[in-house]
């Protein structure tokens, strides 16, 4: 049996194929980023995963395609993990970038950009993956990320800076206490995460002015930063992978359109995208 698995920061869509490259199963876990959380919770996670588990001694090979993954130790971490958890497994470790290229790729040379929790971006001509840019992490970078946003509104939202509808509607969903969120944001492992996930608020909300200009802006910060530098941008198509384009697709659009940007598509969940790809061009 193979396994493809795509592992953001957030979660793993994992796909188990069997021999006949048909679906075996199609889970999840939490995200295994190993800059984000303890090393041993990639196997124990596994290891209490039943079907995951069941499985042990039967996959031959595994594609795992990680956010995180692209250092070396990183890499050497995860596989290690793995390897605890599928003994028998050959096992290839490489950053979700190069996922994202496999799963947006359409035939032709593409930018191809990460907009979920974190963010990222790449040029992918069909055989080398092209990135000219450092991931910087929620901390310092992630623009346009779901953890980038959740901060912005974090912010706001504490500092007093939301309109009155918006800061009443925010308390009565999260009643949250600067001791809570500040107790979340830096003694918690998985505090991108925690970040990214008030964007089901924005998400809901999304239609209002003040969440349209904030994310607008975020969004142009994201071009700024992880697109404009490439010299293909000009002429380049610009694929997107990640829930937090696809949610915020109209918003993303529009800010391209004022810098000269040619948006293509969304995918939201690249994993069968990805599996694809493999069946295609790798198995």
């Amino acid at each position: 049996m193979i396994g493809i698995i795509d592992g953001g920061s957030t979660k793993c869509d994992w796909v188990i194929l069997d021999e006949n490259l048909k679906m075996h199963l199609k889970t999840e876990t939490i995200g295994f980023n190993p800059n984000i959380i303890q090393a041993n919770l990639i196997s124990s996670e596994i290891d209490n995963h039943h079907k995951l588990h069941l499985l042990k001694n039967s996959l031959q090979k595994i594609y795992f395609y990680g956010s995180g993954c692209g250092v070396a130790e990183n890499r050497a971490i995860v596989q290690r993990e793995l390897q605890k958890s599928f003994p028998f497994a050959e096992i290839l470790v490489s950053e979700d970038l190069t996922a994202a290229a496999y799963s947006a790729y359409n035939g032709k040379p593409a930018i191809v950009c990460i907009l979920g929790t974190g963010s990222n971006s790449c040029f992918f001509d069909g055989e080398n993956v092209k990135s000219i840019l450092p991931s910087l992490g929620f901390l310092i970078g992630d623009e346009g990320g779901g953890s980038a946003i959740g901060k912005h509104l974090l912010r706001r939202f504490f500092m007093k800076k939301l309109p009155k509808d918006l800061h009443d509607d925010f308390v009565k969903v999260y009643n949250l206490s600067i001791e809570d969120a500040l107790q979340n944001m830096y003694h918690n492992p998985r505090a991108n995460a925690y970040l990214a996930d008030f964007n089901k608020f924005v998400v809901e909300r999304k239609q209002h002015p003040y969440f349209q200009n904030m994310i607008f802006d975020e969004m142009k910060n994201f071009f700024d930063y992880h697109v404009v530098p490439y010299p293909e941008s000009a002429t380049a198509e610009i694929n997107f992978i990640g829930s937090i384009a696809y949610f915020y697709e109209d918003i993303l659009k529009a800010a391209a359109a004022e810098l000269n940007l040619n948006v293509g598509f969304i995918v939201q969940k690249p994993i069968e995208s990805l599996v694809n790809y493999h069946r295609k061009y790798i198995l």
